[in-house]
């Protein structure tokens, strides 16, 4: 049902434009309650008979290198002093003996730069493709 203007000047009275929404609005909501109620029975799962493999377990705990770096530029690696020289080969002989192998790099604050790419440099070389930067929290 539609009502008229209140406009009084128009002899004719013609009926509003307007779109009823009601209608619309009732179908939405019964269809919203007809999806919430057949959802969860839509979710069955098919019963399937998978095959059983013995495999290792991927959960493998990284093999970790500890490296410490000091302002002066002493290197040791694992708490052993260690020349740079000999850094490189260290490395390749822990990546030889595990694959998973991180590097945990603790450098000081006042290291140079310079320093701290020449051990990167000399890892990714040796093939560690994990490399760790460890920091202190601030307080």
């Amino acid at each position: 049902m539609s009502f008229g203007s209140f406009n009084e000047r128009s002899g004719q009275q013609q009926p509003m434009a307007d779109i009823n929404t009601t209608p619309l609005v009732d179908v939405m909501l019964v269809l919203l309650v007809i999806f919430i109620i057949t959802a969860p029975l839509i979710n069955q799962a098919v019963p399937i008979d998978l095959p059983k493999v013995s495999a290792t377990e991927l959960n493998e705990k990284p093999n970790v290198i500890m490296v410490s770096l000091n302002a002066s530029g002493e290197l040791s690696l694992n708490s052993i002093s260690l020349a740079f020289v000999d850094f490189e080969g260290r490395c390749r002989e822990a990546v030889q003996t595990r694959k998973n192998t991180e590097l945990h790099l603790h450098a000081d604050r006042a290291t140079r730069y310079e320093r701290i790419a020449d051990i990167m440099a000399a890892a990714q070389r040796a093939g560690i493709e994990k490399i760790a930067f460890v920091t202190e929290p601030m307080q």
